[in-house]
């Protein structure tokens, strides 16, 4: 943890992926967001396994959560916890990716906004002061090496039609 000024603190909350899953970040605002994104997920890929856990602002302040995989929803709600942050959830995601169900999660009436989706490990940066924590931006990947090349272009054209997202 990194003290800022004398009320605020930073700290760097890692979250590592469970195997062959994806993840989603975001805020929203209201205790029914676990079951409201548990439905956008099945009903735009009812074959998806996940995990959401969301953590309250207010009340009991517990960390919620639902979902379709156990090992999915455990380490949704244990990292949820690690970050801590009311009102941010936490989806793990297999087999689908968050390009599958980011549109129906994002149009959820009470999500305000989402941090990062990928398959990525990330690093949550939250602030913490008296009043409580938050997440103030994540790091997501490694910093950019360099800008494409015709050779690498075309390598990521071939890979987009291998997985099936171009024809």
């Amino acid at each position: 943890m990194c003290l800022i000024s004398d009320k605020i603190n930073v700290e760097t909350v890692k979250i590592l992926l469970p195997a062959d899953s994806n993840l989603i970040l975001g805020q929203t605002h209201f205790i029914k967001s676990v079951e409201d994104l548990y439905e956008a997920i099945v009903s735009t890929v009812p074959n998806a396994k996940f995990g959401i856990a969301f953590c309250e602002a207010s009340g009991p302040c517990l960390v919620r959560c639902e979902g379709n995989d156990d090992e999915l929803k455990k380490a949704a709600a244990d990292d949820a916890l690690k970050i801590g942050c009311g009102h941010s959830f936490l989806i793990f995601l297999r087999d689908v990716y968050p390009i599958n169900v980011l549109n129906t999660i994002q149009n959820v009436p009470e999500v305000c906004g989402i941090y990062c989706a990928t398959g990525n490990t990330i690093e949550v940066l939250v602030a913490e002061t008296d009043k409580g924590r938050g997440i103030l931006g994540v790091i997501d990947g490694s910093k950019s090496k360099g800008i494409e090349t015709t050779k690498d272009s075309k390598e990521r054209k071939i890979f987009l039609r291998k997985i099936g997202y171009k024809l």
